[in-house]
């Protein structure tokens, strides 16, 4: 018996954007790996794009985000 159990057809009303065929799509046709979502609509799988940018550029000015700039030094406690 698996741990985790394929699903095949998505609950109604959840919208997943495709990475692969690059369109929105209801419930999860294409494999988790190629998706974004789930969504509550339509509307927002299709900026699902835009909201990845938004928030890569978020994360990317984010002071918390970034390691600790290395000093070159080595501890020899």
């Amino acid at each position: 018996m698996p741990l985790f159990k394929k699903r095949t057809v998505g609950k109604p009303g959840e919208w997943f954007y495709c990475l692969e065929h690059k369109k929105v799509e209801e419930g999860p046709d294409c494999p988790g790996k190629d998706r974004f979502g789930p969504y509550a609509s339509r509307a927002e799988a299709e900026h699902a794009m835009e909201t990845a940018r938004e928030r890569n550029v978020q994360w990317e000015n984010d002071p918390k985000w970034h390691d600790a700039p290395a000093t070159g030094e080595r501890d020899e406690g």
